[in-house]
């Protein structure tokens, strides 16, 4: 029913209430068989009809109805009268105390079962009247199906045995054998079933008794809702009177909504699928239970939606826990400080903007400069640290979803990483539930002592999908047409992630969103806004990524607020002043452009920023060992590279840290284990390098 019907039997209902006998008049308006017909037909004109409106007997003295007929024949909407007149019924009964319930039975009951029905009905809804309308349907088999209120009560014999198909596929393995025959045989008995044929119900149920034990027939009272419009992954429900917010709703045709506004007369849900098959008037039923999606070890490894559904073709998983998407964060009392470091395994990073488990550290650049590419290798370098890693793609490529897959199976980290895609062909309402999705998951292994990686790809498409759900639900734009509350969506995502104390079970969830930039501008209004929630900022700027500084961070723009407390001891030692010598380097850079004549201080300093620079690139997939890092920071940092060719900076690196991991095996194992650089292994380093020197320079 839409709002026009409603508003118009509203209209309708106050005018009754001024002239009583209006909604009597109308009936025989309706009624008439000659008249009706030939006011909704094609064959009078627009003033032939307005004629016979003002001369119809029935209208005679009732100014009020005749102009009230006559806005809706200027409408267009003259043929929607029945179902205004059925909508004020409804009002007139309301207002008394009572209700229309509609009674759908298999064959005709008699007054005596009509008089029980009613009676039954006032207890149950409270009501002091309440008007039958009677329908005839044999293929509910027998019993009967109430509908009133937006509630039904179906004790048919139909509806029984699809429960007890549901509750078959509930309680036995999928994969049984038996179980998809004893469905089938069901199903086919109910759509062949004769209601007279009282044999083959009594050999059904006698097949069913001697499968099942104490199987309870549940769901027989639903609270139902009809369409009133629906596009655009949102529909309009009229009813569903006790719905709450992040509510899950089912549509007829098995697809599922979520409530996400709630008004006085209708209530807005956002379709968690396709449309085709919904219309005005179809049913909508409550299922009592927030969105969630299923979560456990059977998830990891696997591709899936935002629901939670597998993508991947390797059939269903099978897990016995869900969690809703939506989750308060933990407090206070359950957080402790970030305390132990989470290895990106790139050196730029680790070494300058290091990332502690439970940190909040956001990727942000515009699009090509390399941030998902940090993302994946961050999720390469968890393995064997028993870090569980997520990907949550939010409206990216299905091809880019494909290649960082391929990726992560080739390094063999899908092991223990669960990739969530909503693709930019998928509907908003999936793009905008995604990450909570992801982040339910990631709260489920959290839960159970365990790291976890969450990375959110990207969050700039999740606020575009948010905008559009709230435009499509009528809610009021602010700046750059996002609503109000763009804010508190993506600050309630990532309060998620912490680091929980021993008493709530020790885990960690990290999170590292992603933002992309345009033309590289950092204080647009969704940029601003994560990067006022997050711990920090790693920029990826345009210009260095063309200039071939891979990765492209900007050190000086990039921060880490609170993953310093976290760094490892040889790291921190290492690279110490790294940033300070980068920075200097930036400053005389610029200077020199406006001057050639350099004195040896500078020309040192600038030599030295270059050497670290190259020191910094680092190849695609191939994220370096806590040891590792430490030994090419030493050497970078105190200057031992200085007197290598700039362009051999790279190859020369690599191949000594190579020699160090294969000549002192214990070395590099200690510093791993330890985090820590001693002097001895200082000694060894310096050594080896001057040995290494000799090898591979040669002397101009």
């Amino acid at each position: 029913m839409s709002d026009s019907i409603q508003r118009s039997a509203a209209v309708l209902y106050q005018m009754e209430e001024e002239t009583p006998g209006l909604k009597e008049s109308a009936q025989a308006l309706v009624s008439d068989t000659m008249l009706w017909p030939a006011l909704n037909g094609t064959g009078a004109t627009r003033e032939e009809k307005e004629e016979l409106i003002r001369t119809a007997p029935m209208l005679a003295g009732k100014e009020q109805l005749t102009a009230f007929v006559l806005l809706l024949l200027e409408q267009g909407t003259l043929d929607s009268l029945p179902a205004i007149l059925r909508e004020l019924r409804q009002l007139e009964l309301a207002a008394q105390g009572g209700a229309v319930c509609v009674v759908t039975c298999a064959r005709q009951p008699d007054e005596a079962t009509l008089e029980d029905l009613r009676r039954a009905v006032c207890r149950l809804r409270g009501l002091e009247r309440v008007v039958l309308q009677i329908k005839i349907d044999p293929a509910i088999l027998g019993g009967f199906r109430l509908e009133v209120q937006g509630v039904v009560y179906d004790r048919s014999v139909r509806g029984r045995l699809e429960r007890l198909a549901q509750g078959l596929k509930g309680d036995f393995d999928a994969d049984s054998e038996e179980l998809e025959g004893l469905v089938e045989g069901l199903k086919s008995k109910i759509q062949g079933f004769e209601v007279e044929d009282g044999s083959d119900m009594g050999s059904l149920v006698q097949n069913l008794k001697t499968r099942i034990q104490d199987f309870q027939s549940v769901g027989e009272v639903q609270e139902i809702g009809r369409i009133l419009s629906v596009g655009d992954g949102i529909a309009q429900i009229q009813g569903l009177d006790r719905a709450v917010y992040g509510e899950l709703v089912e549509f007829e045709t098995g697809v599922q909504g979520m409530v996400m506004d709630l008004s006085r007369n209708s209530v807005g849900c956002v379709l968690l699928g396709q449309e085709a098959g919904l219309r005005e008037g179809s049913i909508v039923t409550r299922t009592g239970r927030p969105a969630d999606v299923p979560v456990g070890e059977a998830m990891l490894g696997r591709v899936v939606d935002a629901l939670g559904q597998p993508l991947d073709g390797m059939g269903p998983i099978r897990t016995t826990e869900t969690r809703p998407i939506e989750h308060e964060a933990s407090g206070v009392i359950s957080r402790e400080p970030v305390n132990a470091p989470l290895q990106t395994g790139i050196l730029a990073i680790d070494a300058m903007i290091p990332i502690g488990r439970g940190q909040r550290e956001l990727l942000i650049g515009d699009r090509q400069t390399g941030k998902t590419a940090i993302a994946v290798d961050t999720i390469l370098n968890q393995k064997g640290e028993d870090v569980i890693c997520i990907y949550v793609a939010i409206g990216q490529k299905a091809s880019s979803v494909a290649r960082v897959r391929d990726t992560l199976q080739k390094h063999g980290a899908m092991d223990y990483s669960i990739i969530v895609s909503a693709t930019a062909s998928d509907p908003a309402p999936l793009q905008y539930i995604a990450p909570y999705a992801g982040a339910a998951m990631g709260e489920y292994f959290m839960s159970q002592g365990k790291d976890v990686l969450i990375v959110y790809d990207d969050l700039s498409k999740h606020a575009v999908a948010y905008r559009a759900l709230s435009l499509l639900l009528k809610r009021s734009p602010g700046r750059e047409a996002y609503p109000g509350d763009v804010f508190y969506l993506h600050s309630r995502l990532l309060e998620r992630a912490c680091r929980l104390t021993q008493e709530y079970g020790g885990g960690s969830m990290t999170a590292i969103p992603i933002i992309e930039t345009q033309a590289g501008d950092v204080s647009a209004y969704i940029p601003t806004n994560v990067i006022s929630i997050t711990d920090g900022q790693i920029y990826l700027e345009t210009d260095l990524f063309f200039a071939g500084q891979r990765p492209a961070v900007n050190v000086g723009l990039s921060v880490s607020r609170v993953g310093g407390a976290a760094q490892t001891r040889a790291i921190k030692r290492t690279a110490g002043t790294m940033r300070i010598d980068l920075a200097r380097f930036r400053e005389l850079e610029i200077f020199t452009q406006f001057s050639s004549d350099l004195d040896q201080a500078t020309q040192k300093t600038l030599d030295h920023g270059k050497h670290l620079l190259e020191l910094l690139k680092q190849p695609l997939y191939q994220p370096m060992s806590v040891s590792r890092q430490a030994v090419l920071l030493y050497i970078g940092t105190n200057g031992l590279l200085d007197d290598v060719p700039v362009e051999q900076v790279r190859e020369f690196a690599s191949g000594f840290a190579d020699r160090i991991e294969l000549e002192h095996r214990e070395l590099a194992l200690e510093v791993q284990r330890t985090g820590n650089l001693s002097a001895v292994a200082i000694e060894t380093i310096r050594a080896d390098l001057e040995n290494y020197k000799k090898e591979k320079l040669t002397v101009a």
